[in-house]
C-alpha cells in the first residue's frame, strides 16, 4: 500500500502533493508553512515533478496565480500561514464563488500584533465564512491522508479545500508516515477535467458583475451547493478508507460510550486531551473527547449524535473572537444546540493561544471544572486559560 518512512511532515505533505500530479504550484514563504512549498520547489527543480512553479511576489498574488490556473483547468496547489492568509484574503471569496477546486494547505499561526510565529487557530478563523471546505488534521500522517482525500473532494464539489494542520507543533515534527504507493494515489485521484473552463475555443464568462437582481440568487445557489459537499466530503472519506484502511469522520470521537462531560477540539492538542481522559477514566471519571475533523460545512447532525447525553461540554477554541460571547468554535455551539433538544451546559475556554502549553494537568483541571459547571446556575460561560496576572 505504502512504505512508511520517518519524515518531517511538511516534507511528507510536499510529497503528497506531488503524488497528487499537480500542475500549478503558486509559492510566497512565510513561517511555518515555507519547508512544504521550498521542497516542491525541489521536486520541480530536480525533474521528480513535472510542474509549473510560480515564486510570486505575495500571498495576493499566489492565490492569484491559483485562480487563474484553476480556471484554464490547472489542477493547482498552495501554502500560507497567518498575515499570508490574511493577504489572500479577498481572493480566497473569489476561488470559491467562481467553484475552483484549489487546494491549500494553511499551517496555523498566530497572528499579528503582537508579532508572534507561533501556532494557534486565529488565522483560519478569519476564513471561516470564506465558502471553503476546511478540515483539520492532528499528526503528520493525518495531515498527508487529507491532502490526499482534499484533491478527491475539491474535484468533485469544485470547491476550493483548506487543509489545517498545526504549525511548528505539526509542521516540524519527524515523524513515521506512510506516503501511498502512486497506483493507488492515480486511482484515488484520476486527472481533472472541468466541463466549465477558460479555453479560447470555447470561450465562456467567468466572473461577470452580479447586478442586485440576481446577487442573491448566485449566493444562495452557492450556499446550496457548498451545503451538499457534506456527502461528497463523507463519500471520499468512505472511498479513502477502502482504499487504505484508514478511516476518517466529519466528527471524531474517544471514550463517549457513558461521559457526562467531555472537551470539544480541533487539531493537534486532542491527542494531549486524549490523555487527560485516560488518566481521568482511570480514576473513575466518565470523561470523554469530541474532535471536530471537518469544520466547514459544519457537520451538524454528526456532532448532536456525537454528544450523546451529557450534561456539559468544555469547548476548547484556540482564537479569540473579539467582543463576542465565546471564541468561534464556543459560539458554534452554542448555536447548534439552541436549536436542538439536547442541551448540555457549555463552558467554552480559550487557550492554547501563540503556541502556549496546554499539558494533561491542564485538560484534567478543565474536566474537573466542566464537572463543577453541571450545577452552576449559568448555561453558557467562557474564559481565557491561563492568563498570567
Amino acid at each position: 500500500m505504502g512504505k512508511i518512512v520517518a519524515k518531517e511532515v511538511s516534507i511528507a505533505v510536499a510529497d503528497a502533493v506531488a503524488q497528487c500530479k499537480v500542475d500549478v504550484i503558486s509559492a510566497y514563504p512565510i513561517t511555518p508553512q515555507t519547508h512544504i512549498v521550498e521542497h516542491l520547489a525541489d521536486l520541480v527543480n530536480n525533474g521528480e515533478l513535472d510542474a509549473e512553479y510560480i515564486p510570486v511576489e505575495s500571498e495576493h498574488a499566489a492565490m492569484s496565480a491559483c485562480i487563474g490556473a484553476a480556471a484554464t483547468g490547472a489542477r493547482t496547489f498552495t501554502s500560507t500561514s497567518a498575515q499570508g492568509l490574511l493577504f489572500m484574503y479577498e481572493n480566497l471569496f473569489i476561488a470559491s464563488g467562481f467553484r475552483l477546486p484549489i487546494v491549500m494547505v494553511v499551517a496555523n499561526r498566530s497572528l499579528s500584533a503582537p508579532i508572534s510565529i507561533w501556532n494557534d487557530h486565529g488565522d483560519v478563523m478569519t476564513m471561516r465564512d470564506s465558502g471553503w471546505i476546511q478540515t483539520f488534521a492532528e499528526n503528520g500522517q493525518e495531515a498527508v491522508d487529507l491532502v490526499y482525500h482534499a484533491y478527491r473532494v475539491a474535484e468533485k464539489t469544485l470547491f476550493p479545500v483548506a487543509v489545517n494542520l498545526d504549525g511548528f507543533i505539526v509542521t516540524h515534527v519527524v515523524e513515521p508516515i506512510e506516503l501511498l504507493d502512486q497506483e493507488l494515489v492515480d486511482k484515488y485521484i484520476p486527472p481533472l477535467k472541468m466541463k466549465y473552463k477558460l479555453d479560447p475555443k470555447k470561450p465562456i464568462t467567468m466572473g461577470a458583475i452580479g447586478v442586485p437582481e440576481i446577487y442573491t440568487e448566485v449566493k444562495k445557489a452557492q450556499n446550496e451547493a457548498f451545503l451538499a459537499n457534506y456527502k461528497i466530503i463523507v463519500q471520499a472519506w468512505r472511498e479513502f478508507e477502502k482504499l487504505t484502511g484508514r478511516s476518517y469522520k466529519p466528527v471524531e470521537t474517544y471514550r463517549m460510550e457513558d461521559a457526562e462531560v467531555a472537551l470539544v477540539i480541533m487539531g493537534s492538542l486532542a491527542e494531549t486531551a486524549m490523555n487527560a481522559v485516560d488518566s481521568l477514566r482511570e480514576k473513575g471519571k466518565k470523561v470523554g473527547l469530541i474532535r471536530i475533523r471537518l469544520w466547514r460545512p459544519f457537520p451538524t447532525q454528526d456532532f448532536l449524535k456525537a454528544i450523546g447525553k451529557v450534561k456539559a461540554l468544555c469547548v476548547f477554541d484556540r482564537a479569540l473572537s473579539f467582543g463576542a460571547s465565546g471564541g468561534p468554535v464556543g459560539i458554534e455551539v452554542r448555536s447548534l444546540l439552541y436549536q436542538s433538544n439536547k442541551r448540555p451546559k457549555v463552558f467554552n475556554v480559550i487557550g492554547g493561544l501563540s503556541g502556549r502549553d496546554v499539558t494533561v494537568e491542564d485538560f484534567e483541571e478543565l474536566f474537573e471544572r466542566t464537572y463543577s459547571f453541571i450545577k452552576a446556575k449559568p448555561r453558557f460561560a467562557y474564559e481565557i486559560y491561563g492568563v498570567k496576572e
